[in-house]
């Protein structure tokens, strides 16, 4: 510690909050690894959206589901993203049966892993030359597949304001209790909800996604789908949409070609509230997350008023780049608002960027090929709520960490000031956390009023056949993270129903121990977050 204090001699910053950087351990310590053989990181988002109505008379215009007619997009044989295809008639899933169509995802070559190519190279004169050819070639294939999706989109400031807010509003005020949050998969959610309505209540979900028309927010919603998307063997990053019609019913086919074009939506039909296509629905979500939203899927359900239901999923899976080693694993206290508990800390050293804020301090773990976590710990005296709520938190996600420069060399905008380059002594706990939040009262503070009153809600686009009106009835969004020496396990669904810093750090050492309630946030290729959580019980 002494040592510590010399190496901020001068820095004029209050001394508590230099000794709350400096944690001390004396826990063992792992080398830094850049590969990971078997690690595993999940994002599972799942938002079930339902347009009921006030019995009324269906007329005779526009599609009817069920019926030819009724589905959503021509359908094709697949091949692209977003593409659909004829539903099979095998019966393999239970929601097959009731499918319209199916969207298909594309291809991707595989990331060539170097001991399929090198582990077993023979002793020839070009053995290695034919190797390294195969390797070369491989990699060309898997680059090409990955750049033919990529929008070429800079997201900088183009989604903040939104993200910062909800994240706010849905992860602050969680008391002794953990929150968990997917600003990605809500922000597609809302998107596609807001393609149904029309006149002020489309307007307050564009205000709240920050696009200035629909048709500027389903391009941006195409695009997040794409750049979004990997599944190459190493990392898997998949978005999902489904529209879920009720057979009799008609709408608008412009609206649901919509969906089916830049949300990539599968379509389906049946008789709303029974048993069977609620089921259906269950295990469409199941097989979108692979099965880890099984026990908050059985209490997914429509209700004999459902017109509509909009479903979407995320799923992101990838390897720790540095894995944590088992036998390094001890028990140690956890300083939680109820209490101080027992929980099972993991340990390892990296070499990387330490940074720090007036209030915070922070570490990034990478993914292997693409996304990282986040860990953002309070200094003593602040708190989680503190951060999110004067944006400090997301400030610091948001802001570059490096310079940014034009082509004549000049900087464009400055990266983060806070940081230095340190071997990281990491202590951080097995957590599994989750929660389980009402998004109605939070959307209204975001300035979404419109769609949750029968009397001013405006769902024309969709042309439903009544003419009785439509509103959303329900908006719930649950999740869970799981975090061990492998990776991060997370799985969340959100149901909507349209019902009837810190002081300059030692110089080259320091110890990161997340012994008290803490931020995390996954982000992916797009290096937008698309998980972010509180952690107030590792333990759950």
């Amino acid at each position: 510690m002494n040592r510590y204090k010399k190496a901020n001699e001068g820095i004029h910053a209050p001394e508590e909050l230099k000794d709350s950087v400096a944690h001390r351990t004396a826990k063992p310590r792992q080398q830094y690894s850049r590969w990971v053989s078997a690690a595993a990181a999940v994002l599972v988002v799942a938002l079930v959206g339902g347009v009921a109505l006030w019995p009324g008379r269906p007329d005779a215009s526009g599609p009817t589901a069920g019926s030819p007619e009724g589905q959503p997009a021509p359908l094709s044989d697949g091949g692209g993203p977003g593409q659909l295809r004829a539903a099979p008639d095998d019966g393999a899933a239970a929601y097959q049966s009731c499918a319209l169509a199916l969207a298909d995802y594309p291809d991707m070559a595989p990331y060539p892993k170097d001991e399929d190519y090198f582990a077993e190279v023979g002793d020839g004169e070009d053995a290695w030359d034919k190797a390294y050819e195969a390797y070369n070639q491989a990699y060309g294939a898997w680059l090409e597949d990955r750049d033919a999706l990529r929008s070429g989109i800079d997201y900088t400031g183009v989604m903040d304001e939104f993200i910062t807010r909800s994240t706010a509003q849905f992860l602050s005020g969680a008391g002794e209790d953990n929150r968990v949050y997917s600003p990605l998969n809500v922000y597609m959610a809302l998107s596609m909800l807001a393609e149904t309505t029309g006149g002020n209540s489309r307007q307050q979900l564009l205000d709240l996604l920050q696009a200035d028309s629909v048709e500027s927010l389903r391009e941006r919603a195409a695009a997040l789908w794409r750049d979004n998307y990997r599944d190459d063997g190493v990392v898997t990053s998949l978005l999902a949409n489904s529209l879920w019609l009720r057979d009799g019913m008609t709408y608008s086919q412009d609206t649901l070609d919509t969906l089916a074009e830049h949300y990539y939506a599968s379509s389906f039909s049946g008789a709303m509230g029974s048993e069977e296509y609620n089921q259906a629905l269950r295990a469409w979500l199941n097989e979108q997350t692979r099965g880890l939203l099984a026990q908050q899927a059985e209490g997914v359900e429509m209700s004999p008023a459902t017109v509509l239901a909009l479903a979407s999923t995320i799923y992101f899976k990838a390897a720790w780049d540095g894995e944590f080693a088992k036998e390094l694993t001890e028990p140690d206290t956890f300083h939680a608002p109820s209490g101080d508990l027992d929980a099972e800390f993991m340990h390892k050293t990296l070499e990387g960027s330490f940074y720090w804020g007036e209030n915070f301090t922070a570490v990034q773990l990478h993914f292997q090929r693409g996304g990282s976590m986040w860990l953002i710990l309070p200094d003593e005296g602040a708190s989680a709520d503190g951060l999110l709520q004067s944006g400090e938190a997301m400030d610091f996600l948001f802001a570059p960490k490096y310079d940014r420069y034009d082509d004549q060399g000049h900087v464009t905008q400055e990266g983060w000031t806070g940081q230095k380059m340190l071997n990281i002594n990491l202590s951080m706990p097995r957590f599994d956390v989750s929660s389980d939040l009402d998004l109605i009262g939070g959307l209204k503070e975001l300035g979404v009023t419109d769609i949750f009153d029968m009397d001013v809600s405006n769902f024309d686009p969709l042309e439903a056949s009544t003419d009785d009106p439509l509103y959303v009835s329900k908006a719930q969004h649950a999740a869970r993270v799981k975090v061990d020496e492998e990776g991060c396990e997370a799985a969340a669904y959100t149901v909507i129903m349209v019902d009837c810093g810190a002081a300059m750090p030692p110089d080259d050492e320091v110890d990161f121990v997340l012994d008290r309630p803490f931020l995390f946030a996954v982000t992916g290729e797009s290096g937008l977050p698309l998980f972010t959580g509180v952690v107030n019980q590792p333990n759950g």
